[in-house]
């Protein structure tokens, strides 16, 4: 309940939800009757952590992960060990009397950015999208290489470690838990594309991660790193492998999973403070030296992150130099926001309690740790939505993504309508093949309906269907209930119907959020973009028959959605989601091939021959 109330509280404030909780935790756990909750590093390296993971990773596209294989590894594993000896050193030369292999364990323990936080802040501030991947990417990585790091680190406290076996064991549990990773992800996605039952099949996704998990660590590998790749393989094959009804159940239970433990999460690392502080009181500090300690790791978290992708800018422009063909150069904009979204989270907290009791100045560390995490989130992500706004990063065009999106769909409508032909017979009712190519279009339609930035109309078709369709089922509830509640059909059967009418208002959800309206041109993104010759053509630049409207529907007495020009004479005419089709019917008169978007702002243009975007 807390976690809800305060989560709702930060949505509504535009807050950052997981700096609340942690705040809101601290304070609670000074409250009298608030019962000690004693946070088991168990419990989150395998109660916790593997379904948050899990859960991260099969949204991941596994496509975006290869194009961004090469950062997301700078990141996840380099970062990682010059964060670790980063850190350990300005440890070792703050706190007293603490040996380098316990520096280097604090470092280890601080060294990975929390998948969570740093997803949650990059998608509430608008994020490019490719940072927000990258970011992911490197946080759902990071934590199998620091894990394996601070497994070393307390091996050597003890003194039985060499670089040797330090090179060795990183290698080994990468190496099998990538292994037992994959042959988990590869028999669950055998296993799941034969069961036709959504509870079941969500029931099994749940056991997932954690067989990967113990399996991989039994075989002496990275089981965070099993959970990871497991996730990635079953994201990527589920659209394959499962039916439609699965995979939505599958993603909403797992929706709710991720929301309750992530949040609940960063409400339990608040509750520790005050344990912690407890067990600090008898380290013999005193409070001065207990902040300069703190502010020295935190200071070294944030320095080492920042003086890493300087480097990399670095090497990077001095590659290009040298290799100009080769070397990619990110926008300096793009590193600076990378260095600067360092988060930490649950993995920090909890592997500080995996530290043995008999490390020296445990508590002290555990305290550190604990600041840089609350430090963290309080100065990194408080001010990361500033720093995108100052460098005026761009955020994520709606525009462009609905124009991606109807461009998808015209395919996937195109394709289908071929396949309808091949499959018709002459048996088949007329009136059932033409509802069928009615619901194909009136898919595509909607889609490029969201398009254009002013109309004529009020409203596009699609709205006010849906707007009308809205209050139908109002009405059809209602009676519904009377049904019910009257006694007049069985129980059972009302199920059934309730099902149908629930398949149909979930089909009329959409988002809320409107296009943005800016000054950025929506041309077509160069991933959906297509090429023939006809829109390669060098057209001439010609004159609009009309400067706002169709003048074919202003004749025959229709009113147009968008309006679109053809590039060889001209003439301006209404779209396919207009009654008329005037823009189409132009083609199929003139035989001219390509027509562009006259809405404003928009510059995209289509082939009518070949039947591409471009």
């Amino acid at each position: 309940m807390t976690v809800l109330l305060v989560t709702a509280i930060a949505r509504r404030l535009d807050w950052s939800a997981p700096l609340c909780l942690v705040a809101v935790g601290v304070a609670a756990s000074y409250v009298p009757g608030v019962p000690e909750f004693q946070l088991d590093p168990e419990v989150v390296l395998l109660g916790l952590l593997p379904p948050l993971l899990y859960s991260a990773s099969i949204q991941t596209s596994l496509i975006a992960f290869r194009k961004l294989r090469g950062p997301i590894a700078l990141l996840s594993v380099g970062l990682v060990v010059f964060t670790t000896f980063g850190v350990g050193l300005a440890a070792g030369a703050v706190v007293p009397g603490l040996p380098l292999a316990a520096g280097i364990a604090l470092g280890a323990v601080v060294a990975p950015p929390d998948a969570v936080a740093a997803s949650v802040v990059a998608r509430r501030v608008g994020m490019p999208r490719k940072l927000v991947r990258l970011l992911e990417g490197e946080s759902l990585f990071n934590d199998a290489a620091a894990l394996v790091a601070l497994r070393t680190a307390i091996a050597a406290i003890a003194g039985s470690v060499t670089l040797w076996q330090v090179g060795l064991d990183f290698l080994l549990a990468a190496v099998g838990g990538a292994v037992v990773g994959g042959v988990i992800g590869v028999v669950a996605s055998w296993v799941r594309a034969r069961m036709d039952d959504p509870v079941s099949d969500t029931a099994l996704s749940f056991a997932v991660p954690f067989v990967a998990y113990l399996a991989a660590e039994a075989a002496h590998g990275s089981g965070v790193l099993a959970v990871v790749v497991a996730g990635l393989i079953l994201g990527h094959r589920s659209p394959r492998i499962l039916s439609g009804s699965s995979r939505l159940a599958s993603r909403l239970n797992w929706q709710t999973v991720q929301f309750l433990l992530e949040n609940m999460v960063f409400l339990l690392i608040g509750l520790q403070l005050r344990r912690i502080l407890a067990e600090v009181a008898k380290s013999g500090l005193s409070f001065a030296e207990l902040v300069g300690i703190c502010a020295a790791v935190l200071g070294a978290t944030i320095v080492t992150r920042v003086l890493w992708m300087i480097g990399i800018g670095l090497s990077k422009r001095l590659s290009h130099r040298l290799h100009s063909a080769r070397a990619k150069i990110w926008p300096w904009r793009y590193s600076a926001v990378i260095a600067w979204a360092g988060m930490r989270g649950v993995v920090t907290l909890a592997a500080a309690f995996v530290l043995p009791a008999d490390t020296p100045q445990r508590a002290v560390l555990v305290l550190a740790a604990f600041v840089v995490v609350a430090g963290t989130l309080l100065v990194q992500g408080m001010s990361l939505p500033l720093l995108i706004r100052r460098l005026r990063l761009p955020r994520p065009d709606p525009a462009e993504d609905a124009l991606q999106e109807a461009a998808v769909l015209n395919d996937m409508t195109r394709v289908a309508l071929a396949r309808l032909e091949e499959l018709r017979t002459p048996d088949d009712p007329p009136e059932v093949i033409q509802r069928l190519q009615d619901r194909l279009q009136y898919r595509a339609d909607s889609a490029w309906e969201q398009l254009g930035r002013q109309s004529t109309l009020a409203e596009t078709p699609s709205d006010a269907y849906r707007r009308l369709r809205v209050q139908l089922l109002e009405v059809e509830r209602a009676q519904f209930l009377s049904a019910r509640d009257n006694g007049t059909a069985d129980d059972d059967v009302l199920r059934r119907v309730l099902a149908r009418l629930d398949i149909e208002e979930s089909m009329l959800d959409r988002d809320e959020e409107e296009p943005l309206v800016d000054e950025r041109e929506l041309s077509t993104p160069a991933a959906t973009a297509g090429s023939c010759k006809h829109l390669s053509h060098d057209w001439k630049t010609v004159e609009p028959s009309s400067a706002d409207s169709c003048a074919a529907c202003i004749a025959e007495g229709t009113t147009w959605v968008h309006l679109r020009m053809c590039v060889k004479c001209g003439n301006v005419a209404c779209c396919d989601s207009s009654p008329r089709k005037h823009a189409t019917q132009h083609f199929h008169d003139s035989r001219h091939p390509v027509m562009r978007s006259y809405e404003p702002g928009e510059t995209w243009r289509w082939c009518f021959v070949d039947l591409q975007l471009g």
